[in-house]
């Protein structure tokens, strides 16, 4: 096979693979139309079907070339409705297009497959079968059996007749999303002619007959001034099949006897015969309303065709090898590398040309990046594509009733990211219709409708892609997972008892873990859901599980759009910088002084951190990493003047914070891989080149916490020990918000109640029934300002704009101006007592080393409420 051949192949595979893929979701929509099915539809499968045929033909690929023939009959006499849409129609074609893959992809052994068995059972459905077994004696692989030789010139016609079929097919397609335009009709008459001229030489009387009364309904196209009709382009398509079936037997050795041509001239002469009326004709935009994905080399012109060029038009989309997007990708990677490194040197100089330079290939750089960017994203509906066709074949396994809605599509994410998570999307598909959805009688028996529903969701946020598959099945059985854990010894007893629902449900991600009575062919052996999260997290995701009882299951999966450029934020410890990925990142927490020294605490040797009541894990990125000893980070914490940075991190489906140094800023990192040395080092993900030239590790968050043993830890924890501590904390302290009214005084507000912190311009206040209000959020807001309540006299405000905390009150709210937010901390409840309490005060105590009065806001709540000013805008 020469380097010309091979070319053509590989493009017909991929292009072949691209319109396989398209008619699954088409083929469903013809089913679930039934009788009412869109013509539409079965037409974008039958020009699918007959674009491979022809070009299947061309490069000699037979046994691809006659499946396609039988499917393009079946589907043929459905577009006529000479067949009646039914499952085990659409069941047959599902079967003969799948087996065509596999032929697609095995593209050299493709002419040795045996495809008689799907061929029959295409064949049954078509009407007057036997009629036309008779007329075509002749099984389908007899055609390619015999060869023989033939003349140098009966080649050269044969060659030439296939390369005027094979452009009159792409024509005919053009023509039926133009059908008035001329200039089609007229290439159409000079390629046939052409085929008639060639076939009157040659005495092929068959394929001379077929020819002539094409040229005979070309002509009459072509004088007349009205628009071409479907019926019309069926029959020139079914003459343009017919040649092509000529010129295979012929040059197979066969006669062209064998090939009946009688029913396609008659109509053909139909065609003549029947007035060409104006038929509403499906607009170009259609097509990539229906095929998005599909890239084909020819592509409609929205401008009249030229006689002289050809009908593939202007190509407006290449192919280009992958391997070459990465090696691009690398190469803009280090030249951002390099502009960062020109920025940061920047910052050293003053002289304004090299500052203007610097900024402009900053932009430049940019740009760049996001384009490249682009090049490698593609849709996410390209995985989704597969989808409903598995859950239509899994619902009709397990005789479910399964609905399946996309929503996001569009959502586009890197090629790389696309391919990491096909197999983890669709086993997630597989466990919702298998696990999460009943059958028809139970879901009737509970009230819900019979067919189940399925939802696919995907969305951009945050820098990141959010898939959600939701189902509205039964939800996850926790009884059954304790059960099922205790059995397989994942878990003991007394560990289930303990731990809290959302705990429990996490547990089938555990290795090994099923809830199936038995195993079958499509769940029960428990190597599902933990492979899943592994691959998730592999390319840096998070998978949550959210699951209500009778109500159904969402999976809930986070993703970076891309691994080459990721945004970090970069901390330093012992005097070394290291890079965490932004989408672990929760806050982040600074203490100081004495706060630092009370605030973190100890529980089982551990240090821990109160972060709003609930216990918060800390690891020491220094000891961790083995730079500083444990003796030595407790020596530090006596200090007076300590003070520590923490980066609250999400690892799994927990929180720890991890203590460091200085936090400096958050950059866009290129990615690198470590060298073999280091890859199992499990603390580390990768390393960076910051804009200095140095060099930075990129932290594996997931691998700190399981190094530092809190994953084992806070898994193995006793969820009512924390509860128990939790409920004792918010007993004995609770959390204020410390404010001020511009003088030596300071004030706790509860933040219990608070609703929000606002900054409002002075402008937007106003005056009703002698009190200051604002419009917020659809009603009408009261106004207090907390220096008159507390007896300080107004002063004029030289700010533009007010320090408003919002409370909200069994169901009614009122802004309190203050002069300035100061910080927020915990205070003991029995140090808020005070011996004469004035009305507005719940007493004095010692907060950051100040005497702070402490604000009674629900009598303050009290006074103020009217519901005459609680009124929507």
């Amino acid at each position: 096979m020469s380097d010309f051949d091979s070319d053509l192949i590989a493009e017909f595979v991929v292009e072949s693979q691209e319109g396989l893929a398209n008619i699954e979701q088409q083929l469903l929509a013809i089913e679930s139309a039934g009788a009412a099915q869109d013509v539409e539809l079965v037409n974008g499968v039958f020009r699918t079907m007959h674009t491979i045929k022809g070009s299947a033909g061309f490069l000699g690929l037979d046994r691809i070339g006659a499946l396609a023939h039988g499917l393009e009959e079946v589907l043929d006499n459905m577009r006529n409705r000479e067949i009646a849409t039914s499952s085990e129609l659409v069941t047959s074609i599902l079967r003969a297009s799948d087996f065509m893959k596999g032929l697609i992809e095995a593209i050299d052994t493709s002419n040795e497959a045996d495809i008689t068995d799907y061929v029959a059972e295409l064949q049954q459905y078509l009407p007057h079968q036997q009629a036309a077994a008779s007329q075509q004696p002749a099984p389908v692989e007899a055609t390619v059996a015999h060869k023989i030789e033939l003349s140098p010139s009966v080649r050269e016609f044969l060659s030439e007749c296939c390369e005027q079929l094979d452009s009159m097919d792409q024509e005919l397609l053009c023509l039926e999303q133009a059908p008035d335009s001329p200039q089609i009709v007229r290439i159409l008459f000079r390629s046939m002619h052409t085929v008639t001229v060639g076939a009157g030489l040659l005495s092929l009387r068959n394929l001379e007959s077929i020819a002539q009364a094409t040229e005979r309904l070309l002509t009459q196209l072509r004088d007349e001034a009205n628009p071409v009709s479907t019926d019309a382009i069926s029959a020139l398509m079914s003459a343009v099949d017919k040649c092509r079936d000529i010129v295979t037997a012929v040059e197979n050795g066969d006669c062209e006897a064998t090939i009946a041509v009688a029913a396609v001239v008659e109509r053909l002469s139909q065609g003549k015969k029947t007035p060409i009326a104006a038929e509403s004709s499906r607009p170009v935009a259609s097509v990539c309303e229906q095929q998005p994905e599909q890239k084909t080399k020819t592509a409609v012109q929205e401008h009249p065709v030229s006689e002289k060029s050809s009908s593939s038009g202007s190509d407006t989309t290449i192919r280009v090898d992958v391997g070459l997007l990465d090696k691009l990708m690398t190469r803009v990677g280090e030249l951002v590398l390099a502009r960062n490194q020109i920025v940061q040197y920047t910052g050293r100089l003053e002289d304004a040309t090299f500052h203007s330079t610097a900024q402009r290939l900053n932009l430049i750089t940019t740009e760049l990046q996001e384009s490249v960017m682009k090049t490698r994203m593609q849709p996410i509906g390209n995985v989704w594509a597969k989808f409903p066709r598995v859950v239509r074949d899994l619902a009709g396994q397990l005789h479910k009733e399964v609905r399946i809605e996309m929503e996001g599509k569009d959502t586009e994410l890197d090629k790389t990211i696309v391919e990491a998570i096909k197999d983890p999307l669709t086993h997630l598909i597989r466990n919702s219709v298998d696990h999460g959805i009943e059958s028809p009688s139970v879901r009737q028996a509970a009230g819900k409708p019979t067919e189940g529903r399925l939802v696919l969701r995907a969305y951009h946020e945050g820098g990141q892609v959010n898939i959600e598959i939701s189902d509205d099945g039964a939800g996850l059985n926790l009884e059954r997972i304790r059960k099922r854990s205790i059995e397989r010894g994942l878990l003991s007893a007394d560990q289930t008892a303990r731990m809290s629902d959302r705990e429990l449900s996490q547990m089938i991600f555990a290795a090994g873990f099923s809830t199936a009575e038995q195993v079958t062919s499509v769940s029960g052996r428990g190597v599902g859901m933990d492979v899943v999260k592994t691959n998730i997290e592999r390319i840096g995701g998070i998978i949550e599980l959210q699951s209500a009882p009778g109500e159904g299951t969402t999976v809930k999966i986070k993703i970076p759009l891309t691994l080459a450029i990721i945004p970090a934020l970069i901390v330093t410890t012992e005097g070394d910088r290291y890079a965490i990925p932004q989408i672990n990142l929760l806050e982040l927490v600074r203490l100081e002084g004495t706060d630092a020294q009370r605030s973190i605490e100890y529980m089982h040797g551990a240090p821990v951190y109160r972060l709003r009541g609930k216990l918060l894990p800390l690891v020491y990125l220094s000891e961790r990493l083995g730079l500083v000893s444990g003796d030595q980070i407790r020596s530090r914490q006596q200090q007076v003047d300590a003070a520590y940075n923490i980066v609250v991190l999400r690892a799994d489906d927990r929180q720890f914070g991890l203590i460091v140094d200085k936090v400096n800023d958050t950059e866009e990192i290129v990615v690198k891989p470590l060298g073999k040395q280091l890859k199992k080092i499990g603390e580390y993900a990768g390393a960076t080149i910051m804009g200095d030239g140095g060099v930075a590790l990129i932290l594996d968050v997931k691998g700190l916490a399981v190094a530092s043993g809190l994953s084992g830890e806070l898994r193995s924890r006793s969820g009512a020990e924390e509860n128990l501590e939790t409920q004792r904390h918010r007993q004995s302290f609770q959390s204020v918000l410390l404010v001020d009214v511009g003088d030596a005084r300071r004030f706790a507000l509860p933040i219990s109640m608070v609703s929000r912190l606002e900054k409002i311009s002075n402008s937007l206040v106003e005056l009703a029934n002698g009190r200051e209000v604002i419009q917020y959020r659809g009603k009408i807001l009261p106004l207090l300002r907390l220096d008159e309540i507390v007896g300080r006299a107004a002063t004029e405000n030289q700010s533009d704009e007010l320090q408003v905390v919002v409370y909200d009150q069994q169901g009614h709210s009122f802004g309190l101006v203050v002069r300035r937010i100061l910080d927020t901390c915990e205070v003991a409840q029995q140090a808020n007592a005070a011996e004469q309490p004035t009305p507005h005060l719940l007493g004095t105590c010692v907060i950051q080393q100040r005497v702070t009065d402490v604000i009674d806001m629900q009598e303050i709540g009290r006074q103020l409420r009217t519901p005459s000013l609680q009124t929507s805008i």
